[in-house]
């Protein structure tokens, strides 16, 4: 019985389209390294060094995850974050917000702005009562820095 193989172009065919999809997608970085391995696997039969879809198949799958464990999070931390993957949170700073609750100094609440909650910590002496209006002085990850107005 003859066992089945795939033809070398096939990975790299795979390979390519997996990593346009990373490009195209907003995922965290995983299938980079599936497309890469489609890529190396397709090369390495075409050199001749596997032979049959099950070898093949576990070089695929063995360079797949060995990337994504070993080499995701170093290669995250070297590259910059894409511009479409971090808010334009900049643009907040500033801007007026409304207190839902009462926020004492250093204390944490919610505050409205542009129509959507968001959690804020009151970097002021004084506390902001609810209703009240308060400036945004920064931001941090999904937090809000505020000060009474």
């Amino acid at each position: 019985m003859e066992e089945l193989s795939v033809a070398w172009w096939a990975w790299v065919v795979l390979g390519l389209v997996l990593l346009v999809g990373e490009v195209l997608t907003p995922g965290g970085f995983y299938i980079f390294f599936f497309g890469a391995s489609a890529v190396c696997v397709g090369l390495l039969k075409w050199l001749g060094f596997t032979q049959g879809f099950v070898s093949e198949g576990l070089l695929f799958v063995g360079l797949s995850v060995a990337g994504v464990a070993f080499l995701r999070r170093p290669l995250l931390e070297k590259l910059p974050l894409r511009a479409r993957d971090t808010p334009d949170t900049d643009t907040l700073t500033g801007e007026t917000a409304v207190a839902l609750v009462e926020i004492p100094p250093g204390g944490f609440g919610k505050v409205e702005l542009r129509g959507s909650v968001w959690s804020a910590v009151n970097d002021g002496d004084a506390a902001i009562a609810a209703s009240a209006r308060c400036r945004v002085i920064g931001v941090e990850g999904l937090t809000l820095r505020v000060r009474a107005s």
